[in-house]
């Protein structure tokens, strides 16, 4: 019997306006699509553009490809996501080391008995893109925003593999 208790997924990159908002979206696409009981969420490591919506280039190459970010807002990543989450996707190396960094001071705060989340780099499963990191496209041009969404793409059909293989799994 599924559980009624949604798994809870968050993805993070650095300002939380341009990788992880597409991954959330990207990633929320391909579990409802497959109608896996999975929530998404984003977060960033930095607190750069609290309350903003995703860059507009990321909006806007997102949109082409039929995903909307324009109702997400940035926020940054709390010690209380480790509690929250059950599993936490970095978009590269650089915020993976500071979510693991993050990952400590949850412990010493909350308790490693009430943390619970596994933290993973979003390329982690992926055939395609094999634990490459997902590169910042702000301050580059208008492919940067599409190799972001093929990544994406890419590495949330693998994630949505392993999700199911967990759940037949555990039945």
């Amino acid at each position: 019997m599924p559980s009624k208790t949604p798994y809870k997924v968050l993805c993070v990159c650095l300002g939380n306006i341009c990788r992880s908002p597409t991954a959330e979206v990207v990633l929320r696409h391909f579990c409802d699509r497959q109608q896996l009981n999975i929530q998404v969420d984003s977060a960033g490591t930095s607190n750069y553009h609290p309350n903003k919506a995703p860059d507009r280039r990321s909006q806007q190459h997102a949109l082409k490809r039929g995903y909307d970010l324009s109702t997400l807002r940035a926020r940054q990543l709390k010690t209380h996501d480790f509690v929250a989450f059950d599993l936490i996707l970095a978009m590269d190396f650089e915020n993976l080391k500071d979510i693991q960094a993050l990952y400590m001071d949850a412990i010493s705060i909350h308790g490693d008995h009430l943390v619970k989340a596994k933290i993973a780099l979003m390329s982690e499963h992926d055939l395609i893109y094999p634990q490459h990191a997902l590169l910042d496209p702000y301050y580059g041009g208008e492919d940067g925003f599409e190799q972001v969404l093929d990544q994406c793409e890419s590495s949330s059909q693998a994630w949505v593999d392993v999700f199911k293989q967990n759940m037949q799994s555990q039945k």
